[in-house]
């Protein structure tokens, strides 16, 4: 419940035509204002909790999607804004495009467009808040688990 009150995004454009950078962007504005719902942009993958990517993938940019990935803590979801970070786009064939996001990192939300409208944008990341929820659920099970498991192996321990 905590998660889906005030999640941060962190926003990164990976060789987009910047069309769906303006529209994300715009999302933030006052006419869409996409802090109604608590939601505050970011510019450290430490703090964020939602990944935002919009562009296609090539070989330069490979290593800073999976370096932005990996720095954000669990749970974390990645959402693809555009048409170019879904597929790879027209740009798909180019001698340098790996092709979309998912090449490179598991994508939970797809918003298609070209460039994708801020309507299509908030819609995503909303749905990527559920996935957050959800995830945040499971992964609190999980390290309860774990504690409950260290405990029992730590009381077997003692009484050798």
């Amino acid at each position: 419940m905590f998660f889906k009150k005030s999640p941060w995004i962190i926003h990164y454009d990976a060789t987009s035509c910047n069309g769906c950078d303006i529209e994300v962007i715009a999302s933030l504005t006052p006419m869409y204002d996409l802090e109604r719902f608590g939601i505050v942009n970011t510019g450290n993958p430490k703090h964020a909790d939602i990944f935002v990517i919009t562009g296609s993938v090539n070989e330069s940019s490979r290593t800073v999607v999976k370096n932005i990935y990996d720095q954000m803590p669990n749970p974390k979801v990645v959402v693809a804004v555009g048409i170019c970070a879904t597929s790879g786009g027209v740009f798909r064939e180019c001698y340098n495009v790996l092709g979309g996001v998912d090449r490179v990192i598991p994508v939970d939300v797809y918003v298609p467009g070209c460039a994708a409208r801020p309507e299509s944008i908030i819609d995503g990341i909303i749905a990527a808040l559920d996935i957050l929820e959800r995830r945040h659920v499971e992964f609190r099970k999980a390290k309860s688990e774990a504690r409950r498991q260290e405990n029992k192996l730590r009381r077997y321990h003692l009484n050798d």
